[in-house]
């Protein structure tokens, strides 16, 4: 087969993306990346930022690191950024939030301008593009008018599912309703990820979760691909934990889509002695309903991701009790600290554990479940610990080397086909 040339569009950067890039590259089929802003941490900016003073240098290096790019191989990046830095300043300035565009900025006008730009400008002389969920629309009806291959990655459930869901989710926590997002998608964008699946030529999915979403709606079996994200056993670790208290630990953001409210009911019914839940993220309830646990729970905001491998080890077990997920990466990263995992079947659990080997696996919605799951942690720390071990081993299996491998080989049967 003559080597063919595929493009990458993400408007931002992420594990998945980087990784779905590099496959592509060590296929030799990437022709270019096309992002919004490309940070290199090795490049001269990352120079420049050092000599800056500590505050401010380590305000901008978390930015712009969860924006980084390594141009793979002899792939070009193509970078389009001045509406992502627009974005950042409306949002971080909080003038996002009084314009009324929400706590994250227009999110949206950058994923769609990203996407009429490379409608318009980057489908020369390649044989496909390969784009994400919410930024390909455009893209993928410009791209079947030239006879280009159109392949699609959705990390999360479809948004019929999502959106089922989180309306069942509100309608039980009408409280919880403003953070639920899916349910205030305008009709537009629905529409754009409707398009989106019902153009592309193969659909590519982290879970046996989203890849039933799509089912659901009816997109035909063939036409989708599971292909579990990888565990960072390079970049995390097993560390000695330094105390014996024991710890239940969630990572992520913390809010009713993530099943956090079920978890602290579990908890706060267990009682146990010697015994701390940490949680770690962005708070998304509404105000003052979080710290009505203050009594019962250790909480941390956003905290910088190369720290997270402490927090990891520091812990006993992680739960990650979410209601509708693509798949939850942290739950491959504490596997890689050696830290078993509590999850559930929305968050990928069947993809990434066995249940009662590296974890457990609950329904969600069910704190009586995780109460139960907890209460055996808590008491048999020695098979708790080989759990960890297993998982440890389970991670080293199902790394990001291994996840690059299986894309790459499925791509190049799609374009021999």
């Amino acid at each position: 087969m003559v080597n063919q040339r595929i493009s990458l569009v993400h408007p931002t950067s992420n594990p998945n993306s980087r990784n779905a890039a590099i496959a592509l590259a060590e296929a030799n089929l990437l022709h270019e990346i096309i992002t919004t802003t490309a940070y290199n941490p090795s490049g001269r900016l990352a120079q420049l930022i050092q000599h800056l003073p500590k505050p401010l240098r380590r305000l901008l290096s978390q930015e712009l690191e969860r924006r980084a790019w390594a141009t793979p191989g002899s792939a070009a990046m193509q970078s389009h950024p001045w509406r992502e830095v627009l974005r950042v300043v409306l949002a971080k300035s909080g003038a996002s939030s009084q314009l009324g565009m929400g706590r994250h900025g227009p999110i949206d006008w950058v994923y769609t301008s990203l996407d009429r730009h490379v409608a318009h400008n980057h489908l020369e002389q390649i044989d496909a593009i390969y784009a994400y969920e919410d930024g390909a629309s455009t893209t993928f009806q410009a791209a079947k008018q030239r006879g280009i291959r159109c392949f699609y990655e959705l990390p999360i459930a479809f948004h019929r599912t999502s959106r089922q869901i989180q309306q069942e989710e509100a309608d039980c926590f009408p409280e919880f309703a403003f953070s639920l997002q899916a349910i205030y998608e305008p009709s537009w964008k629905l529409e754009r990820k409707d398009q989106e699946v019902t153009l592309a030529d193969h659909i590519f999915v982290p879970s046996t979760m989203t890849r039933q979403s799509l089912l659901d709606a009816g997109i035909a079996s063939e036409r989708i691909s599971v292909i579990p994200y990888g565990a960072p056993v390079d970049y995390f670790r097993p560390q000695p934990k330094h105390d014996k208290k024991f710890r239940a630990l969630f990572v992520g953001r913390v809010g009713p889509r993530k099943g956090v409210h079920y978890l602290l009911k579990a908890w706060k019914k267990l009682q146990l002695k010697d015994a701390e839940l940490k949680l770690v993220g962005v708070n998304e309830f509404p105000a003052g309903w979080l710290e009505s646990y203050q009594d019962y729970i250790s909480y941390h905001p956003s905290v910088p991701h190369i720290s997270l491998n402490q927090y990891y080890c520091s812990a006993n077990v992680l739960v990650f009790p979410s209601l509708v997920e693509g798949f939850g990466l942290v739950q491959l990263e504490a596997m890689a600290c050696g830290i078993p995992v509590i999850t559930t079947p929305n968050a990928a659990g069947p993809d990434v554990i066995a249940d009662g080997v590296e974890g457990f696996i609950v329904p969600i919605r069910d704190s009586d479940a995780l109460q139960q799951k907890l209460e055996w942690c808590y008491q048999h720390p020695k098979e708790l610990a080989k759990m960890g071990l297993a998982a440890r081993r389970k991670a080293e299996e199902s790394t990001w080397q291994v996840y690059r491998q299986r894309l790459a080989t499925k791509v190049k049967k799609l374009l021999s086909e």
